[in-house]
Order: C-alpha cells, then structure tokens, then sequence
C-alpha cells in the first residue's frame, strides 16, 4: 500500500492535482474538506459544528478528523493505497495518523508540499468563491486568516515529516499539466 499525502496552503491547487494523481496510480482520494462539505450538505450535527468553525475562517478540532478519517480508511481496506488532501493539517494530527498508519500496518510513503505565493493563493480563492458557491471562499479576510492559520498551525507538519526524510517541496506555479508532471516525479521516483 502506497499513502501519499498533498501538502500545501488553501489555494495551492490541491484538489484539483488529487484528481489526477488519484487517477494516474489508483489511489483512494480521502479529502478531509470534501467529508466535512458533504457533513455540511447533509446537515448532520458534525457538518453544523465543522460549518462554524470554517466559516471563521478557523479548522475544525482534531477529535472530529481523525474519527472521520479512521472511519474512511475502514470503508476502503482494500485500496492500493490513499491520498490524503488537506490532512493531516496540524502535528498532532500528523502523529495520530502515523499511529493510525501503524495500525492499518502501512505508512506514509511521501508527503508532498505545493508551493505557492500568498497573493496568489488569495487571488486563486477569492476567485473561485465567486464562481463556486463556495461563501466562506468569497471573503478577502477569511482567505487572508485562513493562510496565517496555515503558517501558524499547518506548516510545522512539514517539519514533522522532513525528520523521516519524507517532504518533497514542488512548485505550486504554473499550469496545472506543468504542476502535475513536479509532482508525478516525485511519486514515480518513491514507487520504483
């Protein structure tokens, strides 16, 4: 089983380079932002406390991540291997996925950062929540607290995953083609 996590600040692009990663080796996309959208949709009372908290701008607690994540990893025990998006976001999420890696027997294989200017990302979000129907994505000030939360409580996970030697930086800039052959070198050089 081959586990990679996508790495990277909101805005980065990530979901749009799963989708082609997931496509090119087969992997199960496990999008934390995807599982609380879709909490969200159906209004169960996770998707009612995740939604506060991202409309603040602010992440939802660990507890309620990782429990969905466990959940997920069990729906799909016969995957080749997972990618994970948008998770784990803070270093205590990282340590309870290693734990949970260890668990499932597996581990994480490569962690792969994108790498994007701030105002770029910022423009790249403003823009797609007025064409998204993404409301909490439309706001200039939660984009800018999303990425000073990201610096402050995401970005020391990549510090976390350097120590075992497994942290590829990638630049984010460019086509999506030219952002998704940095990344397809990375994997196929980990995998062969």
């Amino acid at each position: 089983m081959y586990n990679l996590i996508l790495f990277g600040p909101p805005g980065c692009g990530k979901g749009t380079q799963s989708d082609k990663l997931v496509e090119k080796y087969g992997l199960v996309h496990l999008s934390t932002g995807n599982l609380l959208r879709q909490e969200i949709k159906d209004k169960t009372p996770l998707g009612l406390e995740a939604k506060n908290f991202i409309d603040k701008g602010q992440l939802v607690p660990d507890e309620v991540v990782i429990g969905m994540v466990d959940s997920y990893f069990d729906q799909h025990k016969d995957a080749k291997g997972f990618l994970f998006d948008g998770f784990p976001r803070t270093v205590a999420q990282a340590k309870a996925l290693d734990k949970l890696m260890e668990l499932k027997k597996t581990e994480i294989g490569k962690v792969l950062v994108l790498d994007v200017n701030e105002e770029e990302l910022i423009k790249r979000l403003v823009l797609r929540g007025k064409t998204s129907g993404r409301s909490d994505d439309a706001d200039e000030n939660i984009q800018r607290n999303r990425q000073e939360v990201y610096k402050k409580e995401t970005l020391p996970v990549a510090a976390y995953y350097s120590k075992s030697g497994k942290v590829a930086k990638v630049d984010g800039m460019g086509s999506i083609s030219e952002i998704f052959d940095r990344l397809s070198f990375h994997i196929d050089k980990k995998i062969k």
